[in-house]
């Protein structure tokens, strides 16, 4: 591989300039505001309680990003960017308020790196409900696209009982229900978090077919009775340990014969391929005590240790749609 030129070099290292610009015109909800039509600096300073001054060097920095455009004294969203108001019905803003939650994280790598600071937080500490909120929402928008894929990857005609462990808002289980019309399933996650599947389930049709069960994997047992259960990015957020626990429960929560389907980075041996692994592994690094992404052989070293046998690769994938299947026996 050629090395990188120092311009290339430099200009990666300058890539947080307008990451920062892009999270906090997020934050700020600019591109809702502007999406509706043009305003000028001055108006937008009133709506939202901005400093003048500031917000016109941030409302030019956008417009030369090209997400904004300006004319005149106004401003106003550009099409191509309208993904990013809460406009849309695919908005793609969770994800960046999610970014934006992550960042004060990723100001600590030298600090984590250097052992001076230990991560301690879990992947899903928030530290108020509008994280949680939008944790969620962008969980929903990055796996609403792909979820068909993954369900047809399974295979799932033959499950009658879905046991979606951490399902979050019910993306997954929606799939599934919808690829078998007969099944019924269980969503198993928080307390809050559950709230939120409900009304994502209700909006869908299909809380006749889904029991709602709130609790914590890390601390309780899961619902009994099931023959597929799905674990959709959770094994990363954990250490080996954690994940053997859990996958001791899915294990008693199955019947014989049942399924365990786990969606997640699935690493090379190298451990630097898939190049999103990678990197998402140094995400974990920051935000868990103890998670980072799995190669196959030590997920499968797992299910073996758990009891589950006929462990296999369903799916290779780049982007966290990795997919491994094993059986209770």
């Amino acid at each position: 591989m050629n090395p990188h030129r120092p311009e290339e070099l430099l200009r990666l290292a300058n890539n947080f300039m307008e990451s920062r610009i892009l999270l906090s015109a997020a934050e700020l909800d600019l591109f809702t505001l502007l999406n509706s039509g043009p305003l000028s600096a001055q108006e937008v300073a009133v709506r939202i309680g901005a400093n003048l001054r500031a917000l016109t060097v941030l409302l030019d920095a956008l417009s030369a990003m090209g997400l904004l455009s300006k004319r005149g004294e106004t401003y106003r969203c550009e099409d191509s960017a309208s993904v990013l108001s809460k406009d849309p019905p695919h908005s793609i803003l969770p994800m960046l308020l999610h970014a934006a939650h992550l960042w004060k994280r990723w100001t600590n790598l030298t600090d984590v790196v250097q052992g001076t600071l230990v991560s301690k937080d879990g992947d899903r500490s928030f530290r108020s409900p509008e994280e949680l909120q939008a944790f969620i929402e962008a969980m929903h928008v990055i796996a609403a696209p792909r979820a068909q894929e993954i369900v047809a990857a399974a295979n799932p005609s033959s499950a009658k009982a879905l046991l979606d462990v951490g399902g979050a808002s019910g993306t997954y289980t929606i799939a599934f229900l919808r690829a078998v019309p007969e099944m019924k399933a269980t969503l198993f996650d928080k307390p809050e978090v559950i709230e939120m599947a409900r009304e994502r389930l209700g909006k869908e049709g299909m809380l006749d077919r889904v029991a709602l069960v709130p609790g914590d994997f890390y601390q309780d047992e899961l619902p009994p009775g099931h023959d597929l259960a799905f674990l959709s990015a959770i094994i990363h957020q954990n250490s080996s340990a954690q994940n053997l626990d859990l996958l001791n429960k899915v294990f008693r929560s199955l019947n014989s014969g049942g399924r365990i389907l786990i969606r997640d980075h699935v690493m090379e041996p190298d451990r630097i391929h898939p190049r999103d692994g990678a990197i998402f592994a140094v995400n974990m690094l920051l935000g868990t005590p103890g998670g980072r992404t799995y190669t196959f052989d030590e997920i499968k070293t797992g299910l073996s240790r758990a009891g589950f046998s006929g462990i296999r690769l369903l799916k290779k994938g780049e982007h966290m749609d990795g997919l491994v299947e094993a059986f209770k026996p």
